[in-house]
């Protein structure tokens, strides 16, 4: 009996993190395709916020920073919080979902941060006339720099032991595992290190790219998905080097 409720718990533990992931992930495209509409309606041909930002300008830009970079991380973060709701109901530990829910707000926080860093960079880019009517680097050189960087950091050895760290969630949750909601939390910012350190120059490719580009965005949610779960994911992220090396240096000299 109490076998089936355990199973029943873990169904039930699973389907509300699960539902409040999928709410979160939904919030933050909603907001993207909601910028993407109001963009498309004052058109590309025109001058977009052409005047320095000011508060409320830099107050919406940090907005659209954080729903893209937690709606490219959610998916790559998604297992880890799964697994450790599912080995704290196997501990019968309590508060579960909430303690997930700290979890997951460790991750935010890290992201957060990383989003005030794209605004900065977007900001200053934008107050120095370096960004288009697509808020994409308007030059062309700079783009292909960043190609050829985050080509070569697909080959680093930082990038592939936070890699590791991603593709082996229950090892994390074992060995990073800390009781309590303050615990959790920290687990989250710790697992978002590793995270952001595994992909942190593919997600600055949205500079170049438009932070408003939503192919390009899905583009790099696929890859970072891949790199984490397929069989292998060392060779594809050394691959996807090799390419986004060779994209760049085609840029740089046409």
């Amino acid at each position: 009996m109490s076998g089936a409720r355990g199973i029943k718990d873990l169904r039930a533990d699973r389907t509300l993190v699960l539902a409040l992931l999928g709410l979160l992930a939904a919030l933050c495209w909603a907001y993207l395709l909601f910028r993407v509409g109001r963009l498309a309606a004052v058109g590309t041909g025109t001058a977009v916020h052409a005047a320095p930002y000011r508060a409320p300008e830099l107050a919406l830009l940090l907005a659209l920073w954080v729903a893209v970079i937690a709606a490219m991380m959610l998916p790559a973060a998604a297992p880890s919080v799964l697994l450790y709701a599912r080995v704290k109901r196997e501990r019968r530990e309590r508060w579960v979902v909430p303690c997930a829910l700290a979890l997951l707000s460790g991750e935010l926080s890290v992201w957060c941060c990383g989003a005030l860093a794209g605004a900065l960079a977007g900001w200053l880019l934008h107050d120095a006339g370096a960004l288009d009517e697509t808020m994409a680097i308007s030059h062309p050189t700079v783009g292909a720099l960043m190609l050829v960087a985050a080509g070569i950091y697909q080959w680093t050895p930082a990038k592939h032991a936070c890699l590791d760290n991603g593709r082996d969630p229950l090892a994390f949750v074992l060995t990073a595992w800390r009781g309590g909601v303050r615990g959790a939390f920290r687990m989250g910012v710790t697992d978002a290190r590793y995270c952001t350190g595994c992909c942190w120059l593919l997600l600055a490719l949205v500079l170049p790219a438009g932070v408003l580009n939503l192919p390009v965005i899905g583009g790099l949610i696929a890859l970072i998905l891949a790199e984490k779960q397929l069989p292998g994911g060392h060779l594809l992220a050394c691959a996807t080097g090799l390419g986004l090396v060779a994209w760049g240096t085609a840029l740089l000299f046409p």
